[in-house]
Protein backbone atom coordinates (compact mmCIF):
# COMPACT_ATOMS: atom_id res chain seq x y z
CA UNK A 1 0.00 0.00 0.00
CA UNK A 2 1.32 3.74 -1.09
CA UNK A 3 -0.12 7.02 0.75
CA UNK A 4 2.06 10.06 -0.71
CA UNK A 5 1.43 13.39 0.98
CA UNK A 6 2.47 16.33 -0.66
CA UNK A 7 1.82 20.03 -0.93
CA UNK A 8 -0.68 19.51 -3.81
CA UNK A 9 -2.66 16.94 -1.97
CA UNK A 10 -2.76 13.35 -0.78
CA UNK A 11 -2.97 10.55 -2.96
CA UNK A 12 -2.41 6.75 -2.41
CA UNK A 13 -3.47 3.08 -3.13
CA UNK A 14 -7.26 2.38 -1.13
CA UNK A 15 -7.07 0.42 1.96
CA UNK A 16 -4.78 -1.28 4.03
CA UNK A 17 -3.34 0.59 7.26
CA UNK A 18 -4.39 3.98 7.87
CA UNK A 19 -0.83 6.02 7.41
CA UNK A 20 -0.06 3.55 4.73
CA UNK A 21 -2.66 3.76 2.05
CA UNK A 22 -5.50 5.88 1.51
CA UNK A 23 -8.05 4.82 3.89
CA UNK A 24 -11.36 6.22 5.16
CA UNK A 25 -9.39 7.46 8.06
CA UNK A 26 -6.71 9.20 5.89
CA UNK A 27 -9.67 11.19 4.14
CA UNK A 28 -11.12 12.30 7.24
CA UNK A 29 -8.22 13.50 8.67
CA UNK A 30 -7.00 15.48 5.89
CA UNK A 31 -9.99 16.90 4.54
CA UNK A 32 -10.30 18.17 8.04
CA UNK A 33 -6.91 19.47 7.81
CA UNK A 34 -8.12 21.29 4.10
CA UNK A 35 -11.47 22.67 5.83
CA UNK A 36 -9.14 24.15 8.99
CA UNK A 37 -6.59 26.05 6.45
CA UNK A 38 -10.14 27.32 4.48
CA UNK A 39 -11.37 28.14 8.14
CA UNK A 40 -7.99 31.01 8.70
CA UNK A 41 -7.71 32.08 5.14
CA UNK A 42 -11.29 33.12 5.34
CA UNK A 43 -12.44 34.22 9.09
CA UNK A 44 -15.71 34.71 9.93
CA UNK A 45 -17.01 33.52 6.71
CA UNK A 46 -19.41 30.53 5.71
CA UNK A 47 -17.34 28.62 3.91
CA UNK A 48 -18.35 26.41 0.62
CA UNK A 49 -16.43 24.24 -1.57
CA UNK A 50 -16.87 22.67 -4.54
CA UNK A 51 -16.23 18.46 -5.41
CA UNK A 52 -15.60 16.90 -7.99
CA UNK A 53 -14.56 13.10 -8.77
CA UNK A 54 -13.02 11.43 -11.89
CA UNK A 55 -15.00 7.93 -12.42
CA UNK A 56 -12.34 5.51 -10.55
CA UNK A 57 -14.33 2.82 -8.12
CA UNK A 58 -13.41 4.41 -5.23
CA UNK A 59 -14.55 7.67 -6.12
CA UNK A 60 -18.14 7.56 -4.53
CA UNK A 61 -16.58 6.32 -1.51
CA UNK A 62 -13.99 8.88 -1.31
CA UNK A 63 -16.84 11.64 -2.06
CA UNK A 64 -19.00 10.40 0.89
CA UNK A 65 -16.59 10.73 3.49
CA UNK A 66 -14.82 13.99 1.92
CA UNK A 67 -18.63 15.65 1.91
CA UNK A 68 -19.37 14.25 5.04
CA UNK A 69 -16.37 16.04 6.64
CA UNK A 70 -16.26 19.03 5.11
CA UNK A 71 -19.82 19.48 6.50
CA UNK A 72 -18.71 17.88 10.06
CA UNK A 73 -16.26 20.88 9.53
CA UNK A 74 -19.13 23.59 9.54
CA UNK A 75 -18.63 23.98 5.55
CA UNK A 76 -21.35 24.06 2.55
CA UNK A 77 -20.40 21.61 0.04
CA UNK A 78 -21.31 21.51 -3.76
CA UNK A 79 -20.97 17.91 -4.90
CA UNK A 80 -21.03 18.63 -9.24
CA UNK A 81 -19.68 15.01 -9.23
CA UNK A 82 -18.25 13.25 -12.37
CA UNK A 83 -16.55 15.91 -13.81
CA UNK A 84 -13.06 17.05 -15.15
CA UNK A 85 -10.47 18.85 -13.24
CA UNK A 86 -10.45 21.81 -15.37
CA UNK A 87 -13.71 21.86 -14.80
CA UNK A 88 -14.01 22.00 -11.34
CA UNK A 89 -11.43 24.53 -11.47
CA UNK A 90 -13.54 26.70 -13.55
CA UNK A 91 -16.65 25.78 -11.15
CA UNK A 92 -14.90 27.59 -7.92
CA UNK A 93 -14.42 30.86 -9.85
CA UNK A 94 -18.05 30.44 -10.92
CA UNK A 95 -19.27 29.63 -8.06
CA UNK A 96 -17.75 32.32 -5.74
CA UNK A 97 -16.68 29.56 -3.65
CA UNK A 98 -13.65 29.52 -0.71
CA UNK A 99 -12.18 26.48 -2.43
CA UNK A 100 -12.25 23.23 -3.96
CA UNK A 101 -11.82 19.11 -3.79
CA UNK A 102 -10.92 17.08 -6.76
CA UNK A 103 -10.71 13.80 -6.14
CA UNK A 104 -8.79 11.63 -8.93
CA UNK A 105 -5.42 10.01 -9.37
CA UNK A 106 -5.10 11.46 -12.47
CA UNK A 107 -3.00 9.41 -14.60
CA UNK A 108 -2.68 6.35 -11.61
CA UNK A 109 -4.21 2.66 -12.27
CA UNK A 110 -7.58 1.83 -10.67
CA UNK A 111 -6.15 1.27 -7.39
CA UNK A 112 -5.19 4.60 -6.63
CA UNK A 113 -7.32 7.86 -5.57
CA UNK A 114 -6.61 11.17 -4.15
CA UNK A 115 -7.37 14.65 -3.06
CA UNK A 116 -6.37 17.52 -4.61
CA UNK A 117 -6.94 20.65 -2.89
CA UNK A 118 -7.80 24.20 -4.56
CA UNK A 119 -7.59 27.94 -3.55
CA UNK A 120 -10.63 30.36 -4.49
CA UNK A 121 -8.68 31.00 -7.59
CA UNK A 122 -9.27 27.12 -8.66
CA UNK A 123 -5.96 26.78 -8.58
CA UNK A 124 -3.80 24.61 -7.07
CA UNK A 125 -2.00 25.19 -3.49
CA UNK A 126 0.97 27.17 -2.90
CA UNK A 127 3.74 25.33 -1.64
CA UNK A 128 3.79 27.58 1.61
CA UNK A 129 -0.23 26.73 1.62
CA UNK A 130 0.34 23.19 1.20
CA UNK A 131 2.54 22.59 4.02
CA UNK A 132 0.10 23.97 6.10
CA UNK A 133 -2.27 21.70 5.48
CA UNK A 134 0.12 18.84 5.94
CA UNK A 135 1.11 20.41 9.38
CA UNK A 136 -2.62 20.55 10.19
CA UNK A 137 -3.20 16.71 9.78
CA UNK A 138 -0.34 16.08 11.69
CA UNK A 139 -1.41 17.99 15.14
CA UNK A 140 -4.90 16.55 14.19
CA UNK A 141 -6.45 19.54 16.24
CA UNK A 142 -9.38 19.93 14.73
CA UNK A 143 -12.87 21.51 15.97
CA UNK A 144 -15.96 20.30 14.33
CA UNK A 145 -19.34 21.88 13.84
CA UNK A 146 -21.98 21.94 16.78
CA UNK A 147 -25.18 20.68 15.64
CA UNK A 148 -26.36 24.42 14.99
CA UNK A 149 -23.06 25.06 12.62
CA UNK A 150 -23.18 21.54 10.67
CA UNK A 151 -22.64 22.36 6.66
CA UNK A 152 -25.19 21.53 4.34
CA UNK A 153 -24.45 19.57 0.59
CA UNK A 154 -26.14 19.96 -2.72
CA UNK A 155 -25.71 18.77 -5.71
CA UNK A 156 -25.22 20.40 -9.20
CA UNK A 157 -24.34 19.95 -12.91
CA UNK A 158 -24.44 22.49 -14.88
CA UNK A 159 -20.94 23.50 -14.94
CA UNK A 160 -18.72 21.20 -17.40
CA UNK A 161 -21.88 22.57 -20.05
CA UNK A 162 -20.48 26.22 -18.45
CA UNK A 163 -16.67 25.07 -19.28
CA UNK A 164 -17.41 24.22 -22.75
CA UNK A 165 -19.36 27.38 -23.04
CA UNK A 166 -16.43 29.44 -21.79
CA UNK A 167 -14.20 27.38 -23.85
CA UNK A 168 -16.13 28.34 -27.19
CA UNK A 169 -16.11 31.79 -26.20
CA UNK A 170 -12.53 31.94 -26.68
CA UNK A 171 -11.45 34.27 -30.47
CA UNK A 172 -9.27 31.20 -31.13
CA UNK A 173 -11.89 28.52 -31.05
CA UNK A 174 -13.07 28.30 -34.89
CA UNK A 175 -16.39 26.20 -34.79
CA UNK A 176 -17.12 27.75 -37.99
CA UNK A 177 -13.82 26.28 -39.37
CA UNK A 178 -13.81 23.00 -37.23
CA UNK A 179 -17.48 22.03 -38.94
CA UNK A 180 -16.08 23.11 -42.83
CA UNK A 181 -13.72 20.91 -42.57
CA UNK A 182 -15.94 18.12 -42.00
CA UNK A 183 -13.57 16.37 -39.67
CA UNK A 184 -13.41 13.20 -38.41
CA UNK A 185 -12.54 12.71 -34.86
CA UNK A 186 -11.48 9.48 -32.54
CA UNK A 187 -11.32 9.69 -29.03
CA UNK A 188 -10.29 7.26 -26.40
CA UNK A 189 -11.91 8.47 -22.92
CA UNK A 190 -10.44 5.22 -20.89
CA UNK A 191 -13.80 4.82 -19.42
CA UNK A 192 -13.54 8.04 -17.15
CA UNK A 193 -15.04 11.06 -17.35
CA UNK A 194 -13.76 12.23 -20.56
CA UNK A 195 -16.32 9.84 -22.00
CA UNK A 196 -19.17 12.33 -20.30
CA UNK A 197 -17.32 15.42 -21.44
CA UNK A 198 -15.38 14.77 -24.85
CA UNK A 199 -18.28 13.68 -26.65
CA UNK A 200 -20.34 16.98 -25.64
CA UNK A 201 -17.86 19.20 -26.63
CA UNK A 202 -17.15 18.01 -29.92
CA UNK A 203 -21.09 18.25 -30.47
CA UNK A 204 -20.68 21.79 -29.32
CA UNK A 205 -17.61 22.36 -31.89
CA UNK A 206 -19.70 20.93 -34.60
CA UNK A 207 -17.84 17.87 -35.34
CA UNK A 208 -20.25 15.94 -37.24
CA UNK A 209 -18.13 12.06 -36.99
CA UNK A 210 -16.72 10.82 -33.93
CA UNK A 211 -15.52 7.26 -33.45
CA UNK A 212 -15.90 6.64 -29.49
CA UNK A 213 -13.51 4.60 -27.64
CA UNK A 214 -14.21 3.23 -24.22
CA UNK A 215 -16.15 6.23 -23.34
CA UNK A 216 -18.20 4.45 -20.54
CA UNK A 217 -17.37 6.04 -17.16
CA UNK A 218 -17.18 2.71 -15.18
CA UNK A 219 -14.11 3.51 -13.83
CA UNK A 220 -13.06 -0.01 -15.11
CA UNK A 221 -9.92 1.32 -17.10
CA UNK A 222 -9.40 -1.01 -20.58
CA UNK A 223 -5.67 -0.01 -20.21
CA UNK A 224 -2.80 2.02 -18.37
CA UNK A 225 -4.71 5.43 -18.05
CA UNK A 226 -1.77 7.53 -18.72
CA UNK A 227 -1.37 8.54 -21.91
CA UNK A 228 1.57 7.59 -23.23
CA UNK A 229 2.42 5.87 -26.76
CA UNK A 230 2.73 2.09 -25.32
CA UNK A 231 -0.71 2.34 -23.92
CA UNK A 232 -2.49 3.40 -26.70
CA UNK A 233 -2.58 1.06 -29.40
CA UNK A 234 -6.20 0.84 -29.48
CA UNK A 235 -6.88 4.22 -30.66
CA UNK A 236 -3.70 4.28 -32.86
CA UNK A 237 -5.58 1.58 -34.81
CA UNK A 238 -9.08 2.70 -34.59
CA UNK A 239 -7.51 6.14 -36.20
CA UNK A 240 -6.10 4.06 -39.21
CA UNK A 241 -9.48 1.22 -39.15
CA UNK A 242 -11.66 4.47 -39.74
CA UNK A 243 -9.58 6.79 -41.08
CA UNK A 244 -10.02 9.40 -38.82
CA UNK A 245 -8.34 12.48 -39.60
CA UNK A 246 -7.11 13.20 -35.65
CA UNK A 247 -7.78 11.17 -32.82
CA UNK A 248 -7.57 12.71 -28.70
CA UNK A 249 -6.69 10.27 -25.48
CA UNK A 250 -7.40 12.05 -22.24
CA UNK A 251 -6.00 10.94 -18.76
CA UNK A 252 -9.22 9.70 -16.18
CA UNK A 253 -9.28 13.57 -15.05
CA UNK A 254 -9.14 14.97 -18.52
CA UNK A 255 -6.05 17.77 -17.72
CA UNK A 256 -3.58 15.86 -20.04
CA UNK A 257 -3.75 15.22 -24.04
CA UNK A 258 -2.54 13.22 -26.13
CA UNK A 259 -2.97 12.90 -30.01
CA UNK A 260 -2.68 10.72 -32.92
CA UNK A 261 -2.06 11.27 -36.22
CA UNK A 262 -4.27 10.71 -39.21
CA UNK A 263 -1.37 7.80 -40.03
CA UNK A 264 -2.32 6.03 -36.64
CA UNK A 265 0.84 7.05 -34.93
CA UNK A 266 1.14 9.26 -32.12
CA UNK A 267 1.82 12.98 -32.26
CA UNK A 268 3.80 12.79 -29.40
CA UNK A 269 2.60 14.20 -26.00
CA UNK A 270 5.24 16.76 -25.43
CA UNK A 271 4.09 18.40 -28.72
CA UNK A 272 0.34 18.71 -28.01
CA UNK A 273 1.47 22.26 -26.20
CA UNK A 274 3.97 22.99 -28.88
CA UNK A 275 1.50 22.85 -31.45
CA UNK A 276 -1.49 24.68 -29.23
CA UNK A 277 1.49 27.07 -28.70
CA UNK A 278 2.27 27.57 -32.51
CA UNK A 279 -1.19 28.37 -33.06
CA UNK A 280 -1.71 31.04 -30.19
CA UNK A 281 1.82 32.57 -31.93
CA UNK A 282 0.40 32.59 -35.39
CA UNK A 283 -2.74 34.95 -34.01
CA UNK A 284 -1.09 37.03 -30.43
CA UNK A 285 2.01 38.04 -29.36
CA UNK A 286 2.76 37.04 -25.85
CA UNK A 287 5.68 34.59 -23.89
CA UNK A 288 5.59 30.93 -23.46
CA UNK A 289 5.97 28.84 -20.73
CA UNK A 290 6.48 25.48 -19.55
CA UNK A 291 8.45 23.52 -17.16
CA UNK A 292 12.31 22.60 -17.18
CA UNK A 293 11.33 18.79 -18.14
CA UNK A 294 9.47 19.77 -20.99
CA UNK A 295 11.01 19.76 -24.88
CA UNK A 296 12.99 22.78 -26.37
CA UNK A 297 10.65 22.61 -29.51
CA UNK A 298 8.37 25.34 -27.22
CA UNK A 299 11.59 27.26 -27.41
CA UNK A 300 12.53 26.70 -30.87
CA UNK A 301 9.18 27.78 -32.25
CA UNK A 302 8.64 30.49 -29.50
CA UNK A 303 11.73 31.94 -30.43
CA UNK A 304 11.07 31.86 -34.00
CA UNK A 305 8.20 33.62 -33.89
CA UNK A 306 9.85 36.65 -32.46
CA UNK A 307 8.68 36.06 -28.80
CA UNK A 308 10.39 34.88 -25.64
CA UNK A 309 10.56 31.90 -23.43
CA UNK A 310 10.52 31.45 -20.57
CA UNK A 311 11.49 27.48 -18.39
CA UNK A 312 9.78 27.00 -14.77
CA UNK A 313 10.66 24.85 -11.98
CA UNK A 314 8.62 21.27 -12.45
CA UNK A 315 4.86 21.51 -11.19
CA UNK A 316 1.95 22.54 -12.11
CA UNK A 317 1.68 25.40 -9.53
CA UNK A 318 5.45 26.45 -10.62
CA UNK A 319 4.52 27.11 -14.21
CA UNK A 320 1.32 28.95 -13.11
CA UNK A 321 3.46 31.52 -11.22
CA UNK A 322 5.78 31.80 -13.86
CA UNK A 323 2.65 32.42 -16.34
CA UNK A 324 1.21 35.01 -14.39
CA UNK A 325 5.02 36.63 -13.64
CA UNK A 326 5.59 37.05 -17.64
CA UNK A 327 2.50 37.29 -18.69
CA UNK A 328 2.39 33.97 -20.52
CA UNK A 329 -0.23 34.01 -23.38
CA UNK A 330 0.22 30.37 -23.32
CA UNK A 331 1.98 27.56 -21.28
CA UNK A 332 1.97 24.24 -19.61
CA UNK A 333 4.14 20.77 -19.50
CA UNK A 334 5.26 18.72 -21.91
CA UNK A 335 2.91 15.63 -20.86
CA UNK A 336 0.10 17.14 -22.41
CA UNK A 337 -1.03 19.60 -20.51
CA UNK A 338 -2.02 23.12 -21.95
CA UNK A 339 -2.99 26.01 -19.87
CA UNK A 340 -4.69 29.00 -21.51
CA UNK A 341 -4.52 32.20 -19.02
CA UNK A 342 -7.69 33.72 -20.67
CA UNK A 343 -9.66 30.68 -19.73
CA UNK A 344 -8.25 29.65 -16.28
CA UNK A 345 -5.04 28.88 -14.85
CA UNK A 346 -5.27 25.10 -15.17
CA UNK A 347 -4.03 22.09 -17.45
CA UNK A 348 -7.27 21.56 -19.67
CA UNK A 349 -7.89 18.86 -22.47
CA UNK A 350 -10.86 20.27 -23.73
CA UNK A 351 -9.60 23.30 -24.28
CA UNK A 352 -6.30 21.95 -26.07
CA UNK A 353 -8.56 19.74 -28.21
CA UNK A 354 -10.73 23.11 -29.37
CA UNK A 355 -7.38 25.26 -30.24
CA UNK A 356 -5.90 22.15 -32.05
CA UNK A 357 -8.99 21.00 -33.74
CA UNK A 358 -9.41 24.88 -34.77
CA UNK A 359 -5.26 24.95 -35.68
CA UNK A 360 -5.97 21.91 -37.90
CA UNK A 361 -9.27 23.11 -39.49
CA UNK A 362 -7.96 26.61 -40.28
CA UNK A 363 -4.27 24.86 -42.14
CA UNK A 364 -5.81 22.47 -44.37
CA UNK A 365 -3.22 19.90 -43.40
CA UNK A 366 -2.93 16.60 -42.59
CA UNK A 367 -2.02 16.25 -38.79
CA UNK A 368 1.02 14.25 -39.76
CA UNK A 369 2.13 17.59 -42.09
CA UNK A 370 1.63 19.61 -38.88
CA UNK A 371 4.08 17.93 -37.05
CA UNK A 372 6.80 18.00 -39.81
CA UNK A 373 6.62 21.61 -39.14
CA UNK A 374 8.09 21.18 -35.77
CA UNK A 375 11.61 19.99 -35.16
CA UNK A 376 12.13 16.59 -33.40
CA UNK A 377 13.74 16.50 -29.63
CA UNK A 378 13.94 12.79 -27.72
CA UNK A 379 13.91 12.94 -24.30
CA UNK A 380 15.28 9.83 -22.07
CA UNK A 381 13.85 9.16 -18.61
CA UNK A 382 15.89 7.50 -16.04
CA UNK A 383 16.65 7.41 -12.64
CA UNK A 384 19.47 6.27 -9.94
CA UNK A 385 18.58 4.90 -6.58
CA UNK A 386 20.95 5.78 -3.75
CA UNK A 387 21.55 4.53 0.13
CA UNK A 388 18.56 6.45 2.21
CA UNK A 389 21.91 7.74 4.27
CA UNK A 390 23.84 9.27 0.83
CA UNK A 391 23.35 13.22 0.85
CA UNK A 392 22.09 13.75 -2.62
CA UNK A 393 21.97 17.30 -1.99
CA UNK A 394 25.43 17.33 -1.84
CA UNK A 395 25.99 14.75 -4.66
CA UNK A 396 24.10 17.12 -7.03
CA UNK A 397 25.97 20.33 -6.07
CA UNK A 398 29.00 18.34 -7.09
CA UNK A 399 27.65 17.73 -10.43
CA UNK A 400 26.54 21.15 -10.87
CA UNK A 401 30.43 22.07 -9.87
CA UNK A 402 31.73 19.79 -12.20
CA UNK A 403 29.93 20.96 -14.97
CA UNK A 404 29.99 24.98 -14.24
CA UNK A 405 31.64 25.93 -17.44
CA UNK A 406 27.89 24.85 -19.13
CA UNK A 407 24.96 26.78 -18.48
CA UNK A 408 23.18 25.12 -15.48
CA UNK A 409 19.96 26.31 -14.50
CA UNK A 410 19.22 25.27 -10.11
CA UNK A 411 15.80 26.36 -9.59
CA UNK A 412 14.58 23.09 -9.41
CA UNK A 413 17.57 20.87 -9.03
CA UNK A 414 19.91 20.88 -11.48
CA UNK A 415 19.43 21.25 -15.83
CA UNK A 416 22.91 21.40 -17.41
CA UNK A 417 22.69 23.01 -20.89
CA UNK A 418 24.85 20.92 -23.35
CA UNK A 419 25.33 22.02 -27.00
CA UNK A 420 23.60 18.11 -28.32
CA UNK A 421 21.28 18.98 -25.61
CA UNK A 422 19.96 19.31 -21.88
CA UNK A 423 20.05 17.33 -18.97
CA UNK A 424 17.57 17.93 -16.06
CA UNK A 425 18.37 16.24 -12.61
CA UNK A 426 15.60 16.15 -9.89
CA UNK A 427 15.56 14.52 -6.38
CA UNK A 428 12.48 12.85 -5.16
CA UNK A 429 10.55 14.21 -2.36
CA UNK A 430 9.62 11.16 -1.24
CA UNK A 431 12.09 8.50 -2.42
CA UNK A 432 16.61 8.30 -2.09
CA UNK A 433 16.06 8.78 -6.12
CA UNK A 434 17.05 10.93 -8.50
CA UNK A 435 15.25 11.39 -11.63
CA UNK A 436 17.10 12.18 -15.05
CA UNK A 437 15.83 13.73 -17.66
CA UNK A 438 18.05 14.18 -20.92
CA UNK A 439 17.22 15.88 -24.42
CA UNK A 440 18.59 15.89 -27.76
CA UNK A 441 17.75 16.15 -31.21
CA UNK A 442 18.04 11.91 -30.94
CA UNK A 443 17.27 9.17 -29.02
CA UNK A 444 21.08 7.82 -29.06
CA UNK A 445 22.60 11.05 -27.79
CA UNK A 446 19.82 11.93 -25.48
CA UNK A 447 20.91 8.53 -23.99
CA UNK A 448 24.48 8.96 -23.86
CA UNK A 449 24.34 12.83 -21.64
CA UNK A 450 21.97 10.83 -19.29
CA UNK A 451 24.12 8.08 -19.05
CA UNK A 452 27.14 10.38 -18.64
CA UNK A 453 25.66 11.80 -15.84
CA UNK A 454 24.66 8.65 -13.95
CA UNK A 455 28.63 7.42 -14.61
CA UNK A 456 29.35 10.42 -12.37
CA UNK A 457 26.82 9.87 -9.98
CA UNK A 458 28.96 6.81 -9.66
CA UNK A 459 32.09 8.13 -9.72
CA UNK A 460 31.13 10.63 -6.88
CA UNK A 461 30.26 8.57 -4.48
CA UNK A 462 33.16 6.74 -4.20
CA UNK A 463 34.80 10.12 -3.45
CA UNK A 464 32.22 11.00 -1.14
Amino acid sequence: MTLIKSISGIRGTIGGEPGKGLTPEDIVKFTSAYALFLQQTHPEKRLKVMVGRDARISGFMVNQLVTGTLNGMGVDVVDIGLTTTPTTEIAVTASGAHGGIILTASHNPGQWNAMKFLNDQGEFLSDADGKKILNFAKEAAFNYATIDQIGTCRTEDHYLQKHIDLILQHPLVDVDAIRKADLKVAIDAVNSTGGIALPILLKALQVRHTEMLYCNPTGQFPHNPEPLPEHLHDICNLVSQTKADVGFVVDPDVDRLAIIMENGEPFGEEYTLVAVADYFLKNITGPTVSNLSSTMALRVITEKAGQHYYASAVGEVNVVAMMKEKKAVIGGEGNGGVICPDLHYGRDALAGIAFFLSYLARSGKKCSELRREYPDFFISKNKIEFDPEMDIDKLLSAIKTKYKNYPVTDIDGVKIHFEEGWVHLRRSNTEPIVRIYAESDMLTKAEILAKKIINDFKELIKEI
